[in-house]
């Protein structure tokens, strides 16, 4: 009995561990039976997702920038830069990504649009470099709702305005801007505000269009 009560503590313990560990990737697509995840959401190191019949899981990771496609009944225990797969079919690439991504899930910028203009334009940085992107249309996240603006900071005349009032929310948090049909500008650099909350980076010169993965797309306004 006392071995009981102890192995249920250790797995509480673990599990509260986990739970309370930053997220380290996104989940890009789900089909079919899949339990212990869903379509955009976090998942942290130490979380158990199982496949059933029909399961498909898409896993991207943000710091390694490993996007994983996962099939077939098995289970999958999320790692910090790459899954441990039993019994399901799993393939790996590796796709264009800013690993920083992860450390501004939760944080606050707290820089200016002004300060990263300066930041892109000065040879001495001084400030973290601002965040890249890899696909033209970004996804956002954001918990605000209202009018989400972008503007362009190295070149005049590119703005776009998006009203999310309304709009419908992945996870009710997630916006695709391939839903507004807006696709920034290769090498441009950019801020995007909504309210109080603020995002700035650079689109990556060789940037390609449409819905790429969301590893490479993601902006998270804070």
């Amino acid at each position: 009995m006392k071995r009981l009560l102890a192995a249920i503590a250790c797995f509480l313990a673990f599990t509260a561990i986990a739970r309370a560990e930053p997220p380290v990737a996104v989940v890009e697509d789900v089909q079919g039976k899949v339990t212990g995840a869903e379509f955009m959401d976090y998942v942290v190191p130490g979380q158990v997702i199982k496949l059933g019949p029909g399961g498909r899981l898409v896993l991207g990771y943000m710091k390694s920038c490993w996007r994983e496609t996962i099939s077939g009944i098995g289970t999958v225990i999320v790692g910090s830069e790459q899954s441990a797969v039993h019994l399901a079919d799993f393939k790996t690439e590796k796709v264009a990504c800013d690993p920083t991504q992860a450390q501004l899930i939760g944080k606050e910028l707290g820089e200016s649009a002004a300060t990263v203009f300066r930041t892109l334009k000065d040879e001495q940085k001084k400030g973290p470099a601002p965040l890249v992107l890899h696909g033209r249309s970004p996804i956002v996240s954001t918990a605000e709702r209202g009018k989400l603006v972008i503007e362009r900071l190295d070149a005049k005349g590119e703005h776009y305005e998006v009203d999310l009032t309304g709009a419908q929310m992945t996870r009710g948090r997630f916006y695709d801007l391939t839903r507004s049909n807006i696709a920034l500008h290769p090498g441009g650099a950019y801020s995007m505000t909504m309210k109080s909350k603020f995002a700035a980076f650079v689109v990556d010169p060789g940037a390609t269009p449409g819905a790429g993965p969301v590893i490479g797309r993601l902006v998270t306004l804070q």
